[in-house]
């Protein structure tokens, strides 16, 4: 099953500050919805465990990061796999950090995934709305982290 989805956050801090903050492991990490673990491998990989429920699904899932950043864009694009219970998730996420001003940054952003195995046979509204969900909350996170300590 394919899903497409997308999004903006309005962060209260320059586009550096975000900049800075999406290119690092351990901060991206700590912004997933349920995490529980977070290993950084070196600056663009790491793995983190996440609790996940989807309908009667739910248990623990472990995912591989991959981080590719580009610069001279200002475009993050992040590739996940991974999955657990018997279910594979691949995905592809992108933001682009635009400035709007001196202590403003939209994070205009859109993911794809492919699932596979239980999670897949829960139903494609529910499991869309789930995977919208669980991406925004993470984008959020990373607004949220960057307005209230600016790290």
């Amino acid at each position: 099953m394919k899903l497409q989805y997308s999004g903006q956050e309005r962060i209260a801090a320059g586009a550096d500050t975000v900049w800075a903050f999406v290119n690092d492991p351990d901060k991206i990490g700590h912004c997933l919805p349920e995490v529980i673990s977070v290993s950084v491998h070196d600056p663009t990989h790491f793995d983190a465990v996440v609790r996940v429920g989807v309908g009667p699904v739910r248990g623990k899932f472990t995912f591989k990061f991959e981080l590719q950043p580009d610069a001279a864009a200002r475009r993050m694009v992040m590739k996940i796999s991974g999955g657990g219970l018997g279910s594979a998730l691949d995905l592809t996420a992108g933001a682009d950090l635009v400035s709007t001003g001196e202590r403003e940054t939209l994070l205009d952003w859109s993911g794809e995934a492919v699932m596979r195995g239980p999670v897949a046979a829960v139903g494609g509204r529910v499991l869309d709305a789930q995977a919208q969900k669980l991406s925004a909350q993470t984008f959020a996170n990373v607004r949220d982290r960057l307005s209230h300590d600016g790290s």
